[in-house]
């Protein structure tokens, strides 16, 4: 969806790596690019010169700029002291996944954003996905009956662009935040099993069980060991097994029934499948965050996923990883 009445919406991308990059040439498709900030001069000047906006290698400098609103797209550590720079200034801000790493870090923020009047947006992108719409209003709508797991796999290879975090906080916390977005409910506890292979300095690998309020359970399975990159998720319901492939955008809806049972033949046991794939319109769940990102600022509204619903995020991903160095269950208030 396209807000045409935000087009004049200046908004500037601190960081252009990788993921910085693709923020700001959706923002230029838009219109809405007011500048890109890079500490390293070549690809902040590069970036820039490239879209025909401004380029900066000081975020203080955007900041007081004419911007009305930026993306933070930097390395974890440096998340919290940029955002409360930005909400300080009267930016709005949207903040890429994990957020800081910290529930307590990250309430700091919120808090600040409510005093400053500013939205505060989480870049969890795995949400924005179609796919996960499409799984939540058939939760929601009890089409597939009564959600009794929700299971996600996320494996690839180790990704060099990640420094100062572990599998947990880089990929875990897109599924947690799904599976409790799907879910809709409050997590109850968290058991979590993983490691790291030897030199790595952080969890390489990660398996994740989490209780739910109301019987429903989520799990997740992370690794960067994975020679494949495996981006799906499954949801066992009462009358119906769907899964999801967040590449591919498109869903499987499963359901069996016994037919008439010759008792002297259990070895060809007479089940019916029916199976049914649905093909959702393709798009760019990156695109669709930002549209949100605009629109919650013009419409006065809270985005898609909000500060507090990162914060209860980032609480389960703590927990799990304090139960992989415990080896025990861990409670959540």
């Amino acid at each position: 969806m396209e807000y045409s009445y935000c087009q004049r919406m200046r908004v500037g991308v601190i960081g252009v790596g990788l993921m910085g990059q693709n923020h700001a040439r959706i923002l230029f498709e838009k219109d809405m690019l007011a500048g890109v900030v890079d500490i390293v001069p070549e690809v902040a000047q590069a970036v820039g010169e490239k879209h025909g906006v401004k380029w900066f290698l000081s975020y203080q400098d955007m900041l007081r700029s004419d911007v009305e609103a930026v993306v933070v797209v930097t390395p974890n550590s440096t998340h919290q002291k940029i955002a409360s720079e930005a909400i300080k200034a009267g930016k709005h801000v949207l903040l890429e996944k994990p957020m800081t790493g910290s529930s307590a870090a990250l309430k700091g923020l919120v808090d600040l954003a409510h005093q400053n009047k500013v939205v505060l947006a989480g870049g969890f992108t795995e949400r924005f996905n179609p796919v996960v719409a499409f799984a939540k209003q058939g939760i929601q709508t009890g089409q597939w009956g009564e959600l009794i797991t929700a299971a996600t796999r996320r494996v690839s290879s180790f990704p060099t662009r990640v420094r100062d975090v572990g599998v947990v906080m880089d990929l875990g916390v897109h599924d947690i935040d799904v599976v409790q977005h799907i879910i809709g409910a409050k997590a109850k506890s968290v058991y979590a099993l993983g490691g790291q292979g030897k030199g790595a300095k952080y969890e390489d690998h990660a398996n994740m069980l989490i209780d739910f309020e109301g019987g429903a359970t989520g799990y997740i399975e992370v690794n960067w060991l994975t020679p494949m990159k495996v981006r799906k998720l499954a949801l066992t319901c009462s009358q119906n097994f769907v899964e999801v492939d967040y590449m591919d955008q498109a869903a499987l809806v499963c359901a069996s029934s016994f037919k008439q049972l010759d008792s002297g033949n259990l070895y060809n046991v007479p089940l019916e499948f029916d199976v049914r794939r649905t093909a959702l319109k393709k798009e760019e769940p990156l695109k669709r965050e930002l549209n949100d990102f605009i629109a919650a600022i013009a419409e006065g509204r809270p985005p898609l996923v909000t500060g507090e619903s990162a914060m209860q995020t980032l609480r389960i991903a703590e927990a799990a990883l304090e139960s992989m160095r415990s080896g025990k269950k861990v409670q959540l208030e």
